[in-house]
């Protein structure tokens, strides 16, 4: 049953079905109560009639003429237009105490002796359930028994059913229908969006903005936006790193042809071997930016994610300058590293983090001159903490400190990738912080990434894609 609607029904029918058969079960037996109840009152209160009728001061012959007429009377039961069927299920009995019966209607039944025990009881009589009251007038030495058949009851109980179960089916069927309807009712604003959503064509990732909308349905639309603007971000980064590689690799490609058809065609040793060091220069180039285009696109999802969790940035700072030593002291450089003391705990990524140091770095030493220094401080600001890169190098001009941030741009040397500094200006803007670039008054330059020590991931909107 893929039937909302239909399973929604299903259930609430079927718990109106049960809830009205127990109430309905209850009734009855409610019902039989009190309608047992009522008759017996009515079964003591005409033997407490008797009662007065029997005790008259009445001579012999005058109780005789009594008993007579109260004969005569009870043999027309039954048998006029006026009265009841239910007369002759109706009987009494009078005896006195010697066994001697007095006064009886045709219906009563027959019993072999008097009967003794006072109140109500049940009998089984010629083949009839009778229910009766016996009382005892010790006054008059007299027995009044006043009866009834069962059957009499069961059938206004039989009747009391029937009259209240045809409305109840009636009604039933009446409350499907409009429980169906209400239903649909409900229903509408999410048969509304299925239909948008059908109706929408397979490429668009607009987000739905279905108003006025159910608060039940809030959530979800929050989640097909989410979704859609998550497929809409991948399918921008992967569009973004195709035109970033085909426009990255396409003159290195094509210089690299150029210098393998030179070593082909080269005349002598040294023009060969020249042509094979641009070669592998050109490949040591395309190898850079490879890898800092899947350094890129690793990164970028990652960070979209907000997957953080309690990072020590001094230890990150550490780590990846421990792990640039070799190759730093290969260049003919000196890193140092100056923290100064405090609690440097944040919520953040530590890989990104890293990458965005291992960026700086690197780029600080290839601009600094042989025997200069790269140095890596950390200080807490306030709220906020501040990692920075010093190096020994010419400088970047003023009007071009923002232009470096953008993507395949480098400035000074040419074998660069162009995407060290914009990698490490996305990783920053993701995590809520800056990075800014500054020229040293005794000659290099600044590079100062600044994270707040506390922030609310869910509440900073993200960076918009570099």
């Amino acid at each position: 049953m893929n039937s909302l609607r239909q399973r929604t029904l299903w259930r609430v029918m079927l718990l109106m079905l049960i809830g009205n058969g127990l109430l309905t079960l209850y009734n009855y037996h409610d019902s039989s109560h009190e309608i047992a109840e009522v008759y017996d009152a009515h079964l003591a209160q005409n033997a407490r009639l008797l009662q007065g009728v029997m005790s008259l001061p009445l001579g012999d012959a005058e109780s005789h003429v009594l008993y007579s007429a109260f004969d005569n009377a009870l043999s027309q039961a039954g048998k006029h237009k006026i009265g009841h069927p239910y007369e002759n299920k109706l009987a009494f009995q009078v005896w006195r105490e010697s066994g001697e019966i007095l006064v009886h209607t045709p219906s009563a039944p027959t019993f072999t002796a008097p009967l003794r025990k006072p109140g109500f009881a049940n009998y089984k009589v010629e083949g009839h359930q009778w229910r009766g009251f016996l009382l005892p007038v010790p006054e008059q030495k007299l027995l009044i028994w006043v009866g009834e058949r069962n059957d009499v009851r069961d059938d206004l109980v039989s009747r009391i059913v029937r009259h209240t179960l045809l409305p109840f089916l009636i009604g039933s069927l009446a409350l499907v229908l409009l429980v169906w309807l209400a239903i649909g009712w409900g229903l509408q604003p999410l048969q509304n969006m299925a239909r948008v959503i059908r109706a929408r064509h397979a490429e668009s990732l607009e987000p739905l903005q279905l108003v006025p909308l159910p608060k039940e349905l809030e959530p979800m639309q929050a989640a097909l936006n989410r979704l859609l603007g998550q497929i809409d971000s991948l399918l921008r980064r992967e569009h973004r790193f195709i035109a970033d590689a085909a426009h990255e690799m396409r003159t290195p490609l094509a210089i690299l042809r150029l210098h393998a058809q030179n070593a082909l065609q080269a005349r002598s040793d040294e023009e060969r071997q020249a042509a094979l060091d641009f070669l592998i220069g050109g490949v040591d180039r395309l190898s850079r930016v490879v890898n800092q285009l899947l350094t890129l696109a690793r990164i970028e999802p990652q960070l979209s994610q907000r997957q953080w969790k309690p990072v020590d940035l001094a230890g990150v700072a550490t780590d990846t300058l421990a792990e640039l030593t070799p190759w730093i002291l290969g260049q003919g450089q000196e890193p140092s590293l100056d923290i100064a003391e405090g609690d440097y705990r944040l919520e953040s990524d530590g890989n990104a983090l890293g990458i965005a140091l291992q960026n700086l770095v690197t780029n600080a030493v290839k601009h600094s001159p042989p025997g200069g220094q790269v140095r890596v401080g950390l200080r807490r600001d306030g709220e906020h903490f501040e990692l920075s890169v010093e190096d020994d190098g010419p400088g970047i001009a003023e009007d071009k400190l923002e232009r470096v941030f953008q993507r395949f741009y480098s400035e000074g040397r040419q074998d660069g990738a162009g995407l060290g500094l914009s990698i490490v200006a996305m990783i920053v803007q993701r995590l809520g912080g800056t990075v800014a670039l500054r020229n040293r008054e005794g000659g290099g330059l600044c590079a100062t990434l600044r994270l707040p020590r506390r922030h609310d991931a869910a509440d900073e909107p993200l960076a918009p894609p570099l």
